[in-house]
């Protein structure tokens, strides 16, 4: 096989002229500039280089790969060019995945912000929901996910977790419940009431509520389901139950509810996004955190 190198010490003979003056411009003694062109001549079965005078033109061998090292340099060079914007996150994917009140009040801005500071970065961005989006980045699918802390068991492969906000949540209520007068509530006070569940799938947002309710000593009596916010204020509008509902899934509240604030306990889920080592330092992903923090800034 070739060597790229011995190729590119062929190209600067015949340009200089000599070999005495490749030795030179490259910083070798001749008599190694000399050994690199007869170990490229064996390699490549033929003669390379002819004598005239003191100096030295190429055969026709010798012109055919003088000019495919100048190919080969150009390339390499836009190689190590591309590279080196990869390394510094001017370039690459970032694959981004959320739930779905992450991606309303924090994806969009910092999606805006990565293009904006990173254009060559792709972003590939996909809402997981109701499946957990944690197992992407864990299954090298995504290198980002938004998810909700905590959990029972901790991210594996050394992902990182970023802290972004925690998520306190609220009751809501129809607007003529018998509670709806007090503007603080204990969650003791809604033991006994018919429920809206949220959440009905296994996972972190519904252990937070459970195990908030079960430090209020009790366990709601569910009586429909829902699986999205804004559903569920309708039902509780109608007047079907109570409910918790996180600050960011509020939205624009239902004119047929209140919100209230709920104490001992108050339940609160920490959002977080997990980030997968190979992309930690990465500038876009720097960027990406800091635009979500900012996000947070203008949401609370």
């Amino acid at each position: 096989m070739l060597d790229v190198r011995r190729m590119q010490v062929l190209r600067s003979v015949i340009v200089s002229g000599s070999i005495t003056a490749a030795a030179r411009n490259l910083g070798y003694t001749p008599s190694a500039i000399s050994q690199q062109l007869s170990v490229l001549e064996r390699e490549a079965g033929t003669p390379l280089l002819e004598r005239v005078g003191r100096g030295v033109r190429p055969t026709p061998a010798g012109t055919l790969l003088s000019s495919h090292a100048e190919t080969l340099s150009t390339e390499l060079a836009r190689a190590e060019a591309a590279l080196t914007e990869l390394k510094e996150g001017r370039t690459g994917r970032l694959a981004i995945r959320y739930f779905a009140t992450a991606g309303a009040s924090l994806v969009p801005h910092a999606v805006a912000a990565v293009r904006r500071e990173h254009p060559g970065v792709w972003l590939d961005l996909k809402l997981i929901e109701p499946d957990d989006p944690l197992p992407e980045v864990e299954q090298g699918r995504a290198e980002v996910a938004i998810v909700v802390f905590p959990r029972s068991t901790p991210p594996s492969g050394g992902i990182e977790l970023v802290h972004l906000l925690d998520d306190p949540y609220c009751a809501v209520l129809p607007r003529t419940h018998r509670l709806a007068r007090k503007r603080v509530l204990d969650l003791a006070e809604l033991g006994d009431e018919p429920w809206v569940g949220i959440d009905p799938l296994p996972g972190a947002c519904r252990a937070i509520l459970e195990g908030a309710c079960a430090s209020a000593g009790f366990h709601p009596n569910v009586v429909v389901e829902s699986e999205d916010y804004q559903t569920a204020q309708g039902f509780i509008a109608a007047g079907l139950g109570v409910g918790l509902v996180p600050e960011l899934g509020l939205g624009t509240p239902h004119p047929g509810v209140v919100v209230r604030r709920v104490r001992n306990p108050q339940p609160s889920r920490g959002i977080h996004a997990a980030v997968a080592p190979r992309v930690a330092g990465s500038p876009a992903v720097r960027t990406l955190l800091a635009a979500m923090r900012e996000a947070v800034t203008a949401v609370a």
